[in-house]
């Protein structure tokens, strides 16, 4: 296989930034994009140069040509559309959170395997270059023994209306943004098995848009004594804020993505894609050099491209994007309870995550 022929489910900012990404890639090329707002997606194409739109991502399935589809679309219709893209023989790339319950999950797993396909899962954190710079130290030993990884992304809220409303997310901002933060501390440790997790959760600025939480702080204890720190924030301003740490018995790292290479810059009318929602780019913030590259999103696809080619094997599949969500339940229902969440652990049948914690 020369090149992979790519096809987008969404053309929203996270289907702008997968366009963006695979433009960047010379063995892959989108040949087609849907979205079900009219005149969306032959704008989108337009503005990308794709050659094909559709309205009905299941008209773009029947392209015989696309090799693998990514789904860019809200939380709700990620498990149909993989299961359907499946059925069409196209190999999946899913982004976060896979699903909003785990019984859409073994569906989507379930589909994907039947039809011989890869389901990827989009965590772009670990392709990003000092993500992966930070997990090197750690493979390498330049950190001893490592016990503890913090993992925090903050800002002030989501880029589109439909996260606010819980009834369509599943969750506020610990489904959000939780789960890099949660599989990037995975991924460090080496994906070990989990013993336990704990969090806390609230609306605390938010109160007149959402039901859903928007600052979390989440603790996943590992085997082996290695721990998990996840705090993540709708609530935070002055911009987006994504740091990690990792402490091991010989040493110490933090990674920040978007300091030292960004412009600090002030704008009383904000910048970018933000200027079209609600200007939160406006007062003091870091304007990123190379965004799309430093959060490792042209990495992620150029991998996922290897992976449909037979090349390598994918580091992100649906199984890992299932174990975050598993774990995204334990902390709801921690919350809602007050009580830590042991191993073996499997939540009761909710039809959304948030709602082991709104009604524990």
């Amino acid at each position: 296989m020369d090149r992979v022929n790519v096809g987008l489910i969404g053309t929203g900012f996270v289907g702008d930034l997968h366009a963006t990404a695979f433009a960047m890639l010379p063995d892959a090329e989108v040949v087609a994009v849907a979205s079900p707002t009219a005149g969306k997606a032959k704008r989108f194409a337009e503005a990308h140069g794709i050659p094909r739109a559709f309205e009905d991502y299941r008209d773009l399935l029947a392209v015989e040509a696309i090799d693998m589809v990514t789904l860019a679309l809200p939380n709700p219709f990620h498990a149909q559309a993989a299961i359907d893209a499946a059925r069409a023989g196209k190999h999946v790339v899913c982004e976060k959170p896979l699903c909003r319950t785990l019984a859409e999950a073994d569906a989507m797993i379930a589909a994907c395997r039947k039809a011989g396909v890869l389901l990827m899962y989009a965590e772009e954190l670990c392709f990003a270059p000092k993500y992966v710079r930070a997990k090197r130290l750690v493979d390498e030993g330049a950190l001893g023994r490592t016990f503890l990884v913090k993992q925090s992304e903050e800002h002030f809220g989501p880029h589109s209306s439909w996260f606010w409303d819980v009834e369509q997310s599943g969750g506020g901002v610990l489904l959000d943004m939780g789960c890099h933060s949660i599989e990037y501390a995975r991924w460090v440790f080496g994906k070990p098995p989990v013993k336990s997790v704990m969090a806390n959760l609230g609306v605390r600025v938010h109160t007149d848009k959402t039901r859903g939480e928007d600052h979390s702080l989440c603790i996943v204890e590992y085997d082996g004594g290695r721990v998990g720190l996840a705090e993540n924030s709708w609530a935070k301003q002055g911009g987006v804020d994504d740091q990690c740490e990792i402490y091991g018995s010989g040493g110490f790292t933090r990674a920040d993505l978007l300091r030292g290479s960004s412009l600090l810059t002030y704008s009383e009318r904000g910048y970018g894609y933000a200027v079209e929602k609600a200007a939160s780019t406006s007062g003091y913030t870091f304007t990123m050099f190379e965004e799309i590259w430093n959060y490792g999103f042209p990495q992620e696809m150029a991998h996922f491209v290897r992976c449909v080619r037979g090349e390598e094997t994918p580091i992100e599949t649906g199984e890992d994007g299932r174990e975050v969500l598993k774990i995204i339940c334990a902390a709801y229902e921690s919350a809602g309870t007050g009580r830590r969440i042991d191993w073996p652990y499997e939540p009761r049948p909710v039809d959304k995550p948030i709602d082991l914690w709104l009604n524990p």
